[in-house]
């Protein structure tokens, strides 16, 4: 990423580098998952490391699925780590047994398709697939 100044790097910078869209960046800024970004006098947005650590931290609880408000809680923690740990271990514990739960209902619809898969290889005629579909079991 190319500075504009000594690490000071302007929005579609962020955007590109992160893959952050330019709306999104706006957004965390709008909602405070991100600070009040540092302005130069002609009000362009000048993203400073901290931003970008902090960006980075965003993105990748999101891969880990936390929702926008569990990393809005998450970055208050992360100001002071060591008396946030057990209220972030609770959170990583509800959110392991939400994707616990989502692989179960996961695992139940591969086995269903897979059967009607099975089903419709093995019928002479119609269409199991569609008429199962069709009957909202």
């Amino acid at each position: 990423m190319q500075s504009t100044q000594s690490n000071d790097y302007r929005i579609g910078e962020v955007s590109k580098r992160l893959g952050f869209s330019v709306d999104t960046l706006r957004y965390y800024e709008k909602i405070g998952l991100l600070p009040r970004v540092y302005r130069t006098a002609s009000g362009i947005r000048s993203y400073r490391d901290k931003d970008i650590s902090r960006l980075k931290f965003i993105q990748r609880a999101q891969k880990m699925d936390f929702t926008l408000a569990e990393i809005g809680k998450l970055l208050q923690m992360r100001e002071d780590p060591q008396h946030a740990r057990q209220e972030a271990h609770e959170l990583t514990i509800k959110k392991l047994v939400e994707i616990e739960s989502y692989l179960q209902d996961l695992r139940k619809l591969r086995d269903e398709l897979e059967l009607l898969i099975k089903s419709c290889a093995s019928a002479d005629k119609g269409c199991p697939i569609i008429e199962d579909i069709g009957s909202g079991k």
